[in-house]
């Protein structure tokens, strides 16, 4: 498979090229800083720069042309302010989508948030706030579109501790952590299972194993 991956310099996204490049998979990482092009190609993808907050679908879609799937991985990060919630985990995430309809990639993964489904309670910080609407209204929006065979991911808390292989995945989970090497090995199934097309997971460490949970949710 041809895989292109937005944010692909985050901490989960260099994961994920990792175990695709091993299993022999072409993997594209779009970086919005050449500076970060180093840590890609280590990792086994093609490093490709490209700033989705101020790039056109025209563009980006050039970059996605020929691959089989696309994925989601890009965030404003920690230290980021409410503004860029919204420029990257909205509208970057919507101009993504849009790319890959142009481009003809149906397959369209989302790394997303657990509480991203509902309005955060009164008193949580504001730019938490502003991300996790940010993240909502991004699902909302692919979602809605009929162009793509679209999954969305929403994590627990996420850690650096070595991923177990065992996970519980279902459209609700329960609060909770799991590792982003876990969060990796869960996509890579995903991408492989039609079965979860048009679904929303929630995903955090149990004591299932990683394709095994995938077939469960999948119905098989």
């Amino acid at each position: 498979m041809r895989i292109v991956i937005a944010g692909g310099h985050g901490q989960i996204a260099l994961r994920l090229e990792r175990l695709l490049a091993k299993r022999g998979d072409e993997v594209a990482g779009i970086i919005r800083r050449p500076e970060q092009a180093g840590d890609v190609l280590a990792a086994g993808a093609e490093p490709v720069v490209c700033d989705l907050e101020s790039a056109s679908v025209e563009d980006v879609a050039r970059h996605m042309e020929g691959a089989d799937a696309a994925v989601f991985a890009a965030g404003a990060g920690p230290g980021s302010g409410i503004e860029r919630k919204d420029t990257v985990d909205r509208s970057a995430a919507a101009l993504f989508a849009d790319a890959a309809e142009a481009a003809g990639v149906r397959r369209f993964l989302v790394i997303s948030s657990m509480g991203a489904d509902r309005e955060p309670p009164e008193g949580t910080d504001p730019v938490f706030t502003a991300y996790l609407r940010a993240k909502g209204a991004a699902d909302t929006d692919v979602r809605a579109r009929a162009g793509l065979d679209w999954t969305i991911l929403r994590p627990g808390r996420l850690t650096d501790a070595p991923g177990t292989g065992l996970v519980a995945l279902a459209e609700a989970t329960g609060r909770s952590e799991v590792p982003r090497d876990d969060v990796a090995a869960v996509l890579v199934e995903l991408l492989d299972e039609p079965g979860t097309i048009g679904r929303t997971l929630e995903l955090i460490s149990g004591d299932v194993p990683v394709n095994e949970a995938v077939r469960v949710v999948a119905g098989r």
